[in-house]
């Protein structure tokens, strides 16, 4: 299989599995936001560890410590993966569904944002139509809510950062997945070890089966991050933009069909709003890429004519 179509099915497989999670993270109650993310980052490891064990692939590590760039990409990476997910997990838990969708469904204009801001890229009118659209779409929310949609903000603005810092690592999604938790997993087992010794915490203290629900939530979250990765170094961040679609979609499902949440008709108009900037986004994504795909089909036709001249 050609790596570009892996990297496709890999990016697939992590947003489809990203767009389930609202139906996993209230199995844990009573653990809180905090908790949750400390078992992740703890088990997370155990996973793939699991994982580079089975593959006896260890030689990595010792390149990867003599480059200090790209290990300090992947612990700001780890900082902000450890933001992204524990904001969405007290999203889920604290019936804010929708608004995590939200998140992910403006992220790709975040990105467009980050590209002018970050790369001193310029944009194609569609684009700036469509951040227009986005943000037109984020004051509106803003009215509804009666305050800043915020969770929305930090989960496309600190998964937006992420997907550039992955990206410019470059590392294998295994490995930068295993640098990634050992960064975070004395802070994560010292704040489980406190919550232990305070009596607040849950594990082991409400069954065997929340307990293995817990242990779960690693493995549950690393394989998509896995797939993220895989999918992040093979394709290009337009083709990441688009198949990210799928998780806000499953999400917003989620929240409305399965936790019932409620959609005043204002906050129909804010979502529609963001919608339609994704089909102007998306529709000068395709249109842009089918004119270069000409533009190299024309070159290459032309090729031999200027060869023989």
């Amino acid at each position: 299989m050609p790596d570009q179509r892996r990297g496709v099915l890999f990016g697939i497989a992590a947003y489809a599995m990203w767009g389930l999670f609202p139906l996993y993270w209230p199995l844990l109650k009573p653990s809180g936001a905090l908790e949750i993310l400390a078992h992740r980052m703890a088990w997370s490891l155990v996973a793939v560890v699991a994982v580079l064990a089975v593959r006896r692939h260890w030689s990595w590590f010792r390149e990867l410590i003599r480059q200090p760039g790209k290990l300090g990409l992947l612990a700001l990476a780890a900082v902000l993966v450890s933001v992204n997910w524990g904001t969405y997990i007290y999203a889920v838990n604290s019936n804010h569904v929708v608004e995590s969708a939200l998140g992910y469904f403006i992220n790709p204009l975040v990105s467009i944002l980050f590209g002018v801001l970050l790369l001193r890229e310029r944009l194609r009118p569609l684009q700036w139509a469509a951040v227009g659209l986005g943000t037109l779409a984020v004051l509106v929310l803003t009215i509804d809510y009666g305050r800043l949609p915020w969770i929305a903000l930090v989960l496309a603005v600190s998964f937006g950062v992420y997907g550039l810092v992955k990206k410019k690592a470059n590392v294998g999604a295994a490995e930068s997945l295993t640098v990634e938790t050992l960064v975070l997993l004395a802070p994560a087992l010292a704040y489980l070890v406190y919550l232990e010794k305070a009596g607040q915490s849950t594990f082991g203290h409400e069954g065997a089966g929340h307990a293995l629900l817990l242990a779960g939530a690693g493995v549950v979250t690393a394989v998509p991050l896995l797939c993220f990765t895989a999918s992040a170094i093979r394709v290009p961040l337009s083709t990441i933009g688009l198949l990210q679609y799928i998780a806000p979609v499953l999400q917003f499902l989620c929240g409305v069909l399965i936790a019932k949440e409620t959609m005043p008709t204002s906050r129909w108009i804010g979502f529609s709003i963001v919608w339609l900037a994704l089909a102007v986004f998306t529709y000068d994504s395709f249109r842009t890429a089918r004119a270069a795909r000409i533009a190299i089909r024309a070159n290459i036709l032309n090729q031999p004519e200027r060869s023989t001249t």
